[in-house]
């Protein structure tokens, strides 16, 4: 049971992290693909059921090995896939940080804090916390305000 559950939680994370971060993204900028990123984990309702997962997840993960397994793989392609879109960023010229992964690190953390609270309605955060993932992204990267999100 234990080894079934750890899979079903592999399995949404990955359909997520491929939905939202795809490994080939042929069509696009990374400034686009970050931005169509942000927008979805940080206004976009459909995604709130599985943050919901996550936080269960990473809970049960201290007491079950096979889950805490598969948290650790999921969190580990998580970094790699948003290093991944910002070293792009980067090595175009879009973005400049001399370290992607301390960004893309700060951008999850960010992420996964907003999630942690599930009982608060999205009216109930205010806007300029609502942005906050966004507004770390842009100020990380030296980008210009609004750049990935319209103001």
């Amino acid at each position: 049971m234990e080894e079934l559950v750890a899979e079903a939680f592999g399995t949404a994370a990955t359909a997520e992290l491929d939905a939202l971060i795809p490994a080939e993204r042929p069509d696009g900028t990374p400034t686009e693909h970050l931005a169509r990123f942000l927008a979805r984990t940080t206004g976009d309702p459909a995604w709130d059921d599985i943050s919901a997962l996550w936080i269960n997840a990473r809970h049960l993960s201290r007491y079950r090995p096979a889950l805490r397994e598969q948290v650790a793989r999921q969190e580990a392609d998580w970094r790699a896939r948003l290093t991944g879109l910002i070293t792009d960023g980067v090595d175009r010229g879009e973005f400049r940080t001399p370290a992607p992964v301390v960004v893309a690190l700060q951008i999850l953390v960010v992420l996964d804090g907003l999630s942690a609270d599930g009982t608060l309605t999205p009216d109930e955060v205010p806007p300029q916390v609502a942005r906050m993932a966004i507004t770390t992204a842009e100020r990380e990267l030296s980008l210009a305000q609004g750049t990935l999100a319209p103001l």
